[in-house]
């Protein structure tokens, strides 16, 4: 990869990959030219490097023809001020504020509201400085978060959450209406912020590798590998194709069932009782099998540097390939009932309309980027094996609403089947796992998974094996600004519906 003023040394790995250093000054013209060559910015977020005799370093993650570019951009401690991205990347606001609180890195303009703090710890302490929080007493008061008010006749605010009726997690949402119309939505997130990026300092990989695999419980595939892969990625080692293809496998039975999951949900939202009680029954069938192949209904713990801590016994590839013919004949007609439900599709069709134009420039991924037109899998960025000799087929549509968000889904399952199928039926011999030697010295590395939600993104800086630094990057990050949009000029109780057809993860984005 070639860009203007700047070196790149390539990060081995599985996918590809380049790092190098950016002057300050040198960040919005860098960005305006990733962005004019179709380049997206995929994730954000600072470190400390103090001990290392610097300062701090603002790390910005990009996606550009197919490969990964991660630049590093060195501040003075006293005063690590950069630019504001968000007017080139409009997704880059909420990273820059989540980055602001964590360590102290202001970007100079956008919103400068916080945005995990939460009114935790002091605005001047920082937890992802070495020093920490350490020695400061946990805060327990009611910060005055300056929600955006609109004002007019007739125009009132509802307050949902943070704490739900349901068994989710929590986050705010403050509608702004006149009737049932609404004509802005603001969320409020960051409640489930576990310090997951401090807790990774100072683990080995044995350790790093469950944490990463609970950062967002229904994506534990997804990061598990995005995590193994950068952790491989720091020695080049290169694995055998038995355990990339059982990755594979595990990564596409969860996204079969959280697809089937989210359909039966979506049904329900939609008053179709009928279609949770089917897609959920077919869920457990899922499960059950998972346990039965693997040890664990939601495949945790399973991937590992160095390949997959479990095998994938003989006599369980007929069960498997039994069952995705029983998913597809199952869903197929479930498929047929969706499409032809009036009820169904009256409240589907041009709900939580996002157009393509849009999307793009949001910067929306993963299935809900899909619906609306944005053709980015990274299961098809070049020597992603073993994807790369699968020929991917990627499920778009044009429409972006719910109904454009439910056929992505559909689509997406009977491919998963294909997928599936595949692996199981060419699963190579050889070991699922060996143990990695770790290097000495200071390393880096890169893991890039296109999970069931979108692209999941881990970094690593290692020194003598052990985590200096791991960040993850979750979809939602990118996507669920993209819900604010969604639903204006909806009424107020269609925003369970949109919001179940976006689907997105607060634990994830708020680490």
């Amino acid at each position: 990869m070639e860009i203007a003023g700047l070196t790149l040394a390539e990060v081995p790995g599985a996918v590809p990959a380049w790092r190098g250093t950016l002057a300050p000054t040198a960040l919005v013209s860098t960005c305006v030219a990733m962005r004019e060559r179709g380049g997206r910015l995929a994730a954000l977020w600072g470190a400390d490097d103090r001990d290392r005799a610097a300062g701090l370093t603002l790390h910005a993650l990009f996606i550009v023809e197919r490969a990964l570019l991660w630049l590093n951009v060195p501040l003075p401690a006293a005063d690590p001020t950069v630019a504001d991205l968000s007017a080139i990347f409009p997704c880059a606001d909420r990273m820059q504020r989540a980055v602001f609180d964590l360590t102290g890195i202001r970007h100079d303009g956008g919103d400068q509201r916080p945005w995990l703090r939460h009114a935790a710890w002091p605005a001047d302490a920082f937890p992802l400085r070495h020093a920490g929080l350490a020695g400061l007493t946990p805060r327990n008061g009611i910060d005055d978060y300056p929600f955006v008010h609109v004002a007019g006749d007739g125009v009132h605010e509802i307050a949902v959450g943070p704490v739900h009726a349901g068994i989710i997690e929590p986050g705010h949402f403050r509608f702004s209406v006149v009737g049932e119309k609404v004509l802005r939505l603001e969320e409020r997130l960051g409640y489930t912020h576990k310090g997951v990026d401090r807790l990774f300092r100072g683990m080995d990989f044995k350790d790093g590798s469950r944490l990463a695999g609970r950062i967002s419980g229904d994506s534990t595939v997804a990061y598990a590998w995005a995590y193994a892969m950068a952790a491989e990625s720091l020695g080049g080692y290169e694995l055998q194709p038995r355990p990339l293809v059982l990755r594979a496998l595990l990564l596409e039975r969860e996204r079969i069932a959280n697809h089937l999951g989210d359909l039966g949900y979506l049904g329900n939202d939609g008053g179709f009782a009928f279609g949770l009680a089917q897609f959920s029954r077919l869920r457990e069938d899922v499960l059950r099998l998972n346990q039965r192949c693997f040890g664990h209904r939601l495949l945790m713990d399973l991937i590992v540097p160095g390949g997959v801590a479990r095998d994938l016994a003989p006599e369980m590839v007929r069960p498997l390939l039994d069952q995705c013919d029983a998913l597809e004949r199952e869903v197929q007609v479930l498929r047929a009932i969706y499409d032809d439900h009036a009820g169904l599709q009256d409240r589907f069709l041009t709900c939580g309309f996002l157009t393509p134009q849009l999307a793009s420039r949001l910067g929306v991924i993963g299935l809900a980027g899909r619906a609306s037109d944005q053709p980015c899998d990274a299961r098809v960025a070049p020597s992603h094996e073993p994807y790369d000799r699968l020929e991917v087929r990627i499920a778009t549509r044009r429409q972006g609403d719910v109904a454009a968000r439910v056929a992505v889904r559909f689509d997406e399952i009977f491919e998963s089947l294909r997928l599936v199928r595949t692996l199981v039926e060419d699963l190579p011999r050889g070991p699922s796992h060996i143990t990695l030697p770790w290097p000495n010295g200071e390393q880096v590395g890169l893991g890039w998974v296109e999970g069931w939600r979108g692209e999941t993104l881990v970094a690593i800086e290692a020194r003598d094996g052990v985590i200096r630094r791991c960040h993850a990057h979750d979809p939602s990050w990118q996507n669920w600004p993209a819900l604010e949009h969604a639903i204006m000029g909806n009424i107020v109780p269609d925003f369970p519906l949109i919001n179940k057809s976006f689907n997105l993860s607060y634990s994830g984005q708020d680490l």
